[in-house]
């Protein structure tokens, strides 16, 4: 998956409360593969196979990407 675009989320901009604490908070992605959605999320301690994972991302961003993919 080389090629990512945000939809929502993203790097905090400057004078925005940076909560992430790095400047790069949970963000959405539109993938090539049509109707599949990438998440940039914070790490969550649950069992899950190999190769996949559990992250959480504030309600707002999912939100944002639903309205930029024109679900909403």
């Amino acid at each position: 998956m080389d090629e990512l675009r945000m939809i929502a989320g993203g790097p905090c901009r400057s004078g925005d409360d940076d909560k992430c604490g790095n400047g790069d908070c949970p963000t959405v992605y539109v993938t090539p593969e049509p109707g599949m959605l990438a998440i940039q999320g914070y790490d969550v301690a649950h069992p899950t196979p190999d190769g996949e994972s559990v992250v959480l991302i504030p309600e707002d961003i999912i939100k944002e990407a639903a309205r930029a993919r024109g679900w909403l």
